[in-house]
């Protein structure tokens, strides 16, 4: 807890600031004060809860699941093979280069407002973190670590799973950690622009009614969800990989 102290800190100043940055301006379509959006959360709780929040979640944890997947399997086929690594690495790079704002009006065109035109933004933008830290992770194993196995007659797969998978352990949980908010983020831009429902598409029909508080309440409503994701995660890593703290 007193490593938190700092941070729990500085959250506060920065929210007493903002309130009277908000007194200041008395124009709450445009900057409403914190207090303000804590009451139009309570105010609008069943339907942000219970109606938006769980299609957005939908929408995030599948985007995130077919994410881990697709990127720790590009970076093993990467690792295994150079020639792979030389035809793909190049191509996962300009996958970052195409605007999300552009092609997720397109994944709407050819799906429709299903979950899926969604789902395709948030794997679009998560997955990249995912597969260069974990293939990082592999390419960080000691050389002379693998020479030792193979004295002692370790194969390919020994090497990969003993040795290899431990390393890029740590890599695989901060890609995590880094992808948790881009998926929340890859979810929300999809809905702002081509849904109907979810927490971003109700931030976008509260900006038309000029509701500053509607607009920024499901935004401090994603952002509290990826903290609270973020630091489940950091937890878990903390009880899986105990020897870093001995390193």
């Amino acid at each position: 807890m007193r490593k938190n102290l700092p941070a729990i800190f500085l959250t506060f100043v920065l929210l007493i600031l903002w309130q009277v940055i908000a007194i200041i301006i008395n124009a709450h379509y445009i900057l409403p004060a914190p207090t303000q959006i804590l009451v139009k959360l309570w105010e609008l709780r069943e339907n942000l809860f219970f109606v938006q929040m769980p299609a957005t979640m939908s929408v995030t944890i599948i985007g995130l699941v077919i994410s881990i997947f697709m990127g720790i399997g590009l970076a093993v086929v990467m690792d295994m093979s150079p020639k792979i690594e030389n035809a793909l690495y190049p191509i996962i790079i300009a996958s970052q280069t195409i605007p999300t704002t552009a092609i997720a009006p397109l994944f709407v065109l050819w799906f429709g407002y299903s979950i899926w035109s969604k789902v395709l933004v948030a794997i679009l933008i998560t997955f990249f973190p995912i597969t260069i830290m974990v293939f990082d992770g592999f390419k960080s194993t000691k050389r002379e670590m693998e020479e030792l196995l193979i004295t002692y007659g370790a194969g390919k797969w020994d090497i990969f799973f003993k040795l290899k998978v431990p390393t890029a352990l740590p890599y695989f949980f901060s890609a995590i950690k880094m992808a948790i908010p881009l998926s929340i983020i890859g979810a929300a831009i999809a809905e702002w622009l081509g849904a109907q429902s979810g927490l971003g598409y109700f931030s976008k029909r509260m900006m038309t009614q000029l509701d500053g508080e509607g607009v920024f309440a499901p935004i401090v409503l994603l952002s509290a969800i990826a903290m609270v994701s973020v630091a489940i995660i950091g937890y878990i890593e903390e009880k899986c990989i105990k020897w870093r703290k001995e390193i």
